[in-house]
């Protein structure tokens, strides 16, 4: 049986303290409150779970392993450094776990037209391929900066059947994506189901993504006391909308013996929109339909953000992390975008793995913080989709020529 965990953060209808809630027209509610009564009854319901769990294992090659990082984790003088796989999964990266998810929710609810949003193209390309299996219509919104800087994800996307509307309002990235998948949803509600891609906002997003993605801390605390006798020291994921961190997190929140860090994009530095660091440089506001930590201006206007990572590039945050960050559960800290990116040449050199941008700034973290004890870090993606990023900012593009 799969369930949302258990934890002093659970939510009590879509609050995590002052955080989240519902802070949308009225005209929303009805859908919102379809999709919470859809929800509920999905996972009270056997067959629905169990096709997701076969589906889980079959489709997307659950459980992804453990495996040791012993080459780099003498590079960087540290102990034991494992990482979560879900660069294996399934389009490479983690996002497939959700999109699967929602996938079968939506077509248990009747909706045959997906629409999403996406950033580094992960979610769009993982409900792309959902939406090809199950045979449903699929939208999928994408900022113009991010489409440029993602060329290959956008492709894929469309070879698998997607329609993918540019953005081109904003900052044309990924907070501007979401905001035009909302405008389409309120017009299309009857028939459409948005496919969030994050635990942000309304109600119950946070808690259904949430749910979906903490197979990935639910299977890694099993696997390290099978595998490593005992439960990591830490646990460490990047943190941009939050969805792969949550999902990192969810099983241990519980376990006072583990510490939990999350690390945000630092970007170009502190100053306010040179980075994507939002829970430690924001303050708490409405974005998304939700309360949580933005990165906003003195007037309450929400900040261009900057991050060598699509991901990470996000001037907002999901609301439980805004509520594990004050209650001092989860540290979250900030890695710039050059540390992230020599973190991505480190590990690829050192384990021939090629991680994608985001959770290189979590691989940086590590670098520069080295524990004696037992690190367990989340791989959430394959750094395939960021070769052209990599190569410009290395300054090796003629390698692509």
């Amino acid at each position: 049986m799969i369930n949302a965990p258990t934890s002093p953060s659970a939510a009590a209808r879509g609050r995590f303290g002052p955080y989240g809630g519902q802070y949308v027209p009225e005209t929303n509610m009805p859908a919102l409150e379809e999709l919470e009564a859809g929800f509920r009854a999905a996972m009270a319901d056997e067959a629905f779970q169990a096709e997701l769990r076969r589906l889980l294992k079959t489709y997307v090659g659950r459980p992804t392993p453990l495996f040791e990082a012993a080459r780099f984790a003498a590079r960087i003088g540290a102990g034991p450094v494992w990482l979560k796989r879900e660069d294996l999964a399934h389009t490479g990266a983690h996002k497939i776990n959700n999109a699967v998810g929602q996938g079968l929710l939506a077509q248990r609810m009747g909706k045959r037209r997906i629409i999403a949003e996406t950033g580094a193209g992960q979610h769009g390309v993982a409900t792309a391929t959902v939406c090809a299996m199950l045979d449903q219509h699929c939208v999928v919104y994408m900022g113009e900066e991010d489409m440029q800087r993602q060329a290959v994800n956008v492709y894929r996307m469309r070879l698998l059947g997607a329609e993918v509307r540019p953005v081109t309002a904003g900052t044309r990235t990924l907070k501007d994506a979401i905001s035009e998948a909302f405008r389409d949803w309120v017009t299309t509600i009857d028939s459409s189901y948005y496919l969030i891609g994050s635990v942000v906002g309304p109600h119950p997003y946070p808690e259904i993504v949430r749910t979906f993605q903490a197979v990935i801390s639910q299977e890694a605390r099993m696997q390290a006391l099978e595998s490593i006798g005992r439960l990591p020291d830490r646990v460490i994921a990047c943190v941009g909308g939050g969805s792969n961190a949550m999902g990192s997190f969810a099983a241990f929140l519980d376990d006072a013996s583990v510490e939990l860090i999350g690390v945000e994009a630092g970007g170009r530095g502190p100053t306010l929109g040179d980075n994507a660091a939002t829970l430690e440089t924001g303050r708490p506001g409405i974005l998304h339909g939700a309360h949580s930590y933005v990165l906003q201006d003195q007037r309450g206007q929400i900040a261009n953000t900057h991050s060598i990572s699509a991901g990470l590039d996000y001037p907002g945050v999901g609301p439980e992390h805004a509520f594990l960050k004050d209650r001092g559960r989860v540290r979250y800290v900030s890695v710039g975008d050059a540390e992230a990116l020599d973190a991505f040449f480190q590990l690829t050199r050192s384990e021939g793995i090629m991680p994608a941008l985001e959770p290189a700034h979590a691989l940086a973290w590590v670098a520069a913080h080295p524990h004696p004890g037992i690190t367990l870090l989340t791989l959430s993606g394959r750094g395939d989709k960021d070769i052209h990023t990599v190569a410009t900012a290395s300054g090796h593009q003629e390698y692509l020529a």
